[in-house]
């Protein structure tokens, strides 16, 4: 079966682009608003943009409102967030953050995420992520302003925090055993990491 993308509305391109283009990995990103307040909402529209330098991108689809989420109107406002990578024991309080608040209502309270300190930007970190990477923006770019329409957001990397548990020193490698990150299919559906192959590059 073909699709023309001519001939569909927004939200049958959006669950055809949704639905097959998985897994796809979650950044789970807190930021802090300028009166103070912790958002936290995750985004699998995301990926590596560049590793030198090292910049991270993720999508804003673009609300029916108009109007930016708290995550892109609180990272233009203050400059800093923190992107966390999701594993199964954080899947739960993920979803939990997915509910639409209002903007002086702190994700971290309504689903009780533990939070810590971050290392060197001012939003809070989710204790429980073992994979962090603290981040400046860098570039906005508006693809389109139409609802579903797609705003990609560049950040530059500014460090990042692996749980011990993950390092192995004698390669200088994640483990992608323990790293147990969750990707998002399409609907409601996730997918698990418990079972990896390692194929050699020829």
């Amino acid at each position: 079966m073909i699709f023309e993308t001519a001939n569909l509305q927004a939200n049958e391109i959006y669950r055809l682009l949704n639905g097959g283009v998985t897994p796809r990995p979650i950044a789970w990103i807190s930021t802090l608003s300028v009166d103070g307040v912790a958002n936290l909402a995750p985004y699998s529209f995301f990926n590596v943009a560049s590793c030198n330098p090292p910049i991270l991108w993720y999508s804003q689809v673009n609300p029916r409102t108009g109007q930016d989420k708290d995550t892109l109107r609180n990272l233009i406002e203050t400059k800093e967030c923190v992107v966390h990578i999701v594993n199964t024991q954080l899947l739960e309080k993920m979803n939990l953050s997915c509910a639409a608040l209002p903007s002086e209502q702190s994700e971290f309270d309504f689903a009780e995420i533990e939070s810590c300190p971050s290392h060197g930007v001012k939003p809070l970190s989710v204790k429980g992520s073992m994979i962090r990477y603290e981040c400046h923006l860098r570039e906005v770019i508006q693809l389109s302003s139409l609802p579903s329409g797609g705003t990609v957001v560049l950040l530059d990397v500014k460090s990042i925090y692996v749980d011990d548990r993950l390092w192995q020193a004698d390669t200088g490698m994640i483990d992608q055993q323990q790293l147990d990150s969750v990707g998002r299919m399409g609907g409601e559906f996730y997918s698990f990491t418990t079972e990896l192959q390692a194929l050699k590059r020829p």
